[in-house]
């Protein structure tokens, strides 16, 4: 009786009756049908469109899952999308690398309601996949805000820029203009070992999560106008993923997944300023706070201080990542052309505190924490749309605008000690400073103490670049009869720091039947490079198998990459194809496509250069400095690979069955290692094989996709598999580490209990499946993470069982 009165509340302070929200409901769908990417034709749908697109409908799919951000809701909705949780990279265990077909995680453009999206100021660097790529951060935006996203899964260059080598990614914003939604998510992973007990935890329960949303939409005015605003919390905690001490002896104590905190606030708003004039505007805010361990510093270790931390310690870097967006425009209407006239903003800024740290040339006079600077980068884009549609054939459509985009890269420079080397009177080591002032480990041969905080040293300079694009494009379609429709574009874009491209695409389909058509594209792309990877400079330290080392990233245009012949960037290029089908018969549809994208140029980076390879007097400028390595437009290469999607629908009894099958095949290799003659000779130390597996890990070969959702009445059962295919790195000490393929399995159960209100049990990864072990080097820390195994696509977080209370008004 208690549910019933519930529900009777939330009725009561609805403000739609139920025939308006039934009004309202279809009015969405057939909104829904409209794909805004790959397409400036207002009368294009997602079924009709020369390329393959996916519309994920963030709402349906998140009521039914454990997933609270939107990369990870991706990863297990989208066949050729990857996103890998990190442990143990730094700062990227506070971001996802995320990738469409295998590619880098900055070859594919983020968009917000169509417009440009601001990359992280995070470049991948230690531990991840995309290593020298830097990004997008999607989980800056909360998925309680998102109505829709828009997969385009091809080439898009020559329509709306730089980064859309492999596709591009609409995120829609809620645009409700009425009512409260209301989501409240708890879930805690339910730990579990696998059969041998190689896994442990510190927890039976860990990596707690609690994730709030509200979403608020209100009209404005008489005249259509609306604002739809969204606040959301998420709170997770730790989940630590060992090695049994009683098998193995490994070497960091604290692997698994970070702890974090997230703050947003998103607001869309529309509003009609006369007949033909609107203003828009979209605000946007989040602020997220984590906490991830890096590797343990054992007590006998060179950057240890056995009277600070007798048994030794496990570094935190505490990083803030602060995220802000604000886009504005009109839209109008000259001369029967729709113009959409904006301006849009975004910075994101990244900062790192490392606690419970050390500065061990300090002794014990060093603090503990440390403020270790950052990096920020601000991007602004003002531009123009114009669209028109034309009375030729059957019609024709035609688009064209042009953008101006600003771009400003910041590092923040950390405090002194952060990132300082001291001698045994507590001044600053310069390579001048006499052997016997170093600081050293009596309880490891004498062996020099490495500078600066634990863990991750500080930015050592302030560095602020900046540049300028201009950009102009032209996009057509012709529907040259009912059954086929041909699209070509054309884009220029010129910038000030490296020069001029252009590039062009085609496109067409042709329906064969009214249930069958054909479709394909061929484009060329390019990506700049980005400013991170032509200016970013830093000094760290790594573990390669159980041995410390301090590593110089040293900038493109440092003295040190002219000395080894590094040259200085230039754009990547690429060249896309696709060809496929579509069949729909209204219960059943199917869609298979083919796609080739070869890319020249790509930018990663290289491997470690030993001091001994570097000239003689680089040597001498860098005497405590053990391994060098650079941003280079290293490698060309060549991805072929197939996408096909089957959903089918059926009335079951008194319900309905909905299922779809999404797989994805994708075979990348490399072609060409661009070395220049300097490096004649060190082929295989400027890409290893261990690098060159990084980047072709950066998606299973295969991954299938299985949802099988059934409804009857107010019950809701969703069952998903998901199958991994197998992955392959190379340990520090050159031997493979294969990591077999797995299937995850999440099933979650919702029931209704009225219009308003919608509860949902369910668990992720339900058999508690983990990535193949690695466990015949974990002693000596061959894993890039220092783990029982790196992390790959399907994670290591093992079980999480979650509920889920959706509720409106």
């Amino acid at each position: 009786m208690k549910i019933k009165y519930i529900c009777i509340l939330f009725l009561g302070v609805s403000t739609l009756s139920y025939a308006q929200q039934i009004k309202d409901t279809l009015k969405e769908s057939k909104i829904d049908e409209v794909a805004i990417t790959g397409s400036r034709n207002k009368k294009r749908t997602v079924v009709n469109t020369p390329v393959p697109i996916d519309i994920i409908d963030i709402k349906q799919v998140s009521q039914s899952t454990g997933q609270v951000e939107i990369n990870q809701l991706l990863q297990f909705s989208a066949p050729s999308f990857n996103s890998n949780k990190q442990s143990g990279s730094d700062g990227a265990d506070a971001v996802d690398p995320a990738t469409l077909r295998g590619l880098g995680p900055d070859q594919t453009l983020l968009l917000l309601n169509g417009k440009r999206y601001h990359q992280s100021s995070l470049i991948n660097l230690f531990g991840t996949k995309g290593r020298g790529n830097t990004g997008y951060d999607m989980n800056t935006i909360p998925i309680g805000a998102i109505k829709r996203v828009e997969v385009l899964r091809d080439g898009a260059s020559a329509q709306y820029g730089s980064d859309a080598i492999a596709g591009v990614i609409n995120v829609i914003l809620n645009d409700r203009d009425k009512g409260f939604e209301g989501n409240a998510f708890y879930g805690m992973n339910l730990f579990k070992s696998p059969g041998n007990n190689d896994v442990v935890s510190d927890h039976k329960v860990d990596g707690t999560t609690f994730d709030f949303s509200g979403n608020l939409g209100t009209k404005i005015g008489s005249k259509g106008g609306f604002g739809n605003f969204t606040v959301e919390f998420m709170n997770k905690d730790y989940a630590i993923r060992n090695a049994n001490p009683d098998l193995y002896t490994a070497p960091r104590q604290r692997f698994g997944d970070a702890k974090a905190q997230n703050i947003y606030f998103f607001g869309n708003i529309e509003l009609p300023l006369s007949d033909g004039l609107k203003f828009y505007s979209r605000q946007g805010f989040s602020h997220r706070n984590t906490k991830a361990y890096a590797w343990t510093r054992s007590a006998d270790a060179d950057g240890n201080i056995p009277e600070i931390y007798p048994t030794g310690f496990n570094p935190i870097e505490n990083t803030s990542i602060t995220d802000f967006t604000f886009d504005n425009g009109l839209k109008f209407k000259v001369a029967g052309w729709d113009v959409d006239f904006y301006n849009a903003f975004g910075n994101n800024r990244f900062t790192y505190q490392i606690d419970n740290t050390i500065n061990a040339t300090l002794g014990v006079k060093s603090p503990t924490s440390f403020n270790a600077g950052g990096h920020s980068l601000l991007q602004n884009t003002t531009g123009f749309n114009a669209v028109k549609q034309f009375k030729v054939l059957e019609g024709l459509n035609i688009a064209f605008g042009s953008e101006f985009r600003y771009e400003k890269f910041d590092i923040i420079k950390g405090e002194e000690a952060s990132y300082t080397m001291y001698d045994i009177n507590g001044n600053p080591v310069t390579p001048n400073t006499p052997p016997n002032l170093l600081v050293t480990n009596p309880l490891n041969d004498d062996n020099v103490r490495p500078g600066g905080s634990q863990g991750f040293p500080g930015y050592s300079t302030d560095i602020g670049k900046s540049r300028n694009n201009f950009a102009a494009y032209v996009d057509t379609e012709l529907d040259v009869t009912k059954n086929w429709m041909i699209s070509v574009a054309g884009r220029f874009e010129n910038y000030n720091d490296f020069g001029s491209t252009l590039n062009g695409k085609f496109a067409t389909r042709y329906a064969i039947t009214p249930q069958f058509a054909f479709r394909g594209s061929v484009s060329t792309g390019f990506r700049a490079p980005s400013l991170a990877q032509k200016y970013y400079s830093q000094q760290f330290t790594n573990f390669q198998g159980g041995q410390l080392v301090t590593i110089q990233l040293a900038s493109n245009d440092s003295s040190i990459a002219s000395s080894l012949g590094i040259p200085q960037l230039k754009q990547e290029t690429s060249v896309n194809g696709s060809a496929g089908f579509t069949f729909n018969t209204g219960k059943f549809t199917a869609t298979v496509d083919g796609y080739y994208i070869q890319v020249k140029n790509r930018i990663v980076l290289t491997g470690y250069f030993a001091q001994a390879d570097l000239p003689a007097d680089v040597q001498a400028d860098n005497p405590f400095i053990d391994q060098v390595q650079f941003f280079s437009n290293a490698i060309d290469t060549r991805t072929k690979g197939v996408d096909l999607i089957l959903s089918y629908s059926e009335n079951i009894g008194s319900g309905k069955l909905t299922a779809t099958l999404a797989g994805n095949y994708n075979d990348m290799e490399i072609t060409k290692v661009n070395t220049s003659e300097k490096l004649a000779g060190k082929e295989d130390i400027y890409l290893s094989e261990r690098e060159k597996a990084f980047i072709l890990a950066s998606a299973p070969k295969t991954k299938v996709n299985l949802n099988l959702n059934y409804k009857i009445n107010k019950f809701n059962a969703n069952l998903q598999l998901v199958r991994f295919d197998k992955a392959t790195l190379i340990g520090y000490d050159g031997t493979e580490q294969v990591y077999n393929p797995k299937v995850t399995t999440d099933l979650s159960f919702g029931y209704e209990f009225c219009k308003n209100l919608n509860l949902t049990l369910g668990s992720k990864n339900l058999f508690n499946r983990y990535p193949t072990l690695q466990t015949t080097h974990v002693s000596d820390g061959n894993t890039e993470g220092g783990g029982i195994f790196d992390p790959v696509q399907m994670g290591f977080a093992g079980r999480q069982v979650f509920a889920r209370l959706n509720f409106k008004f």
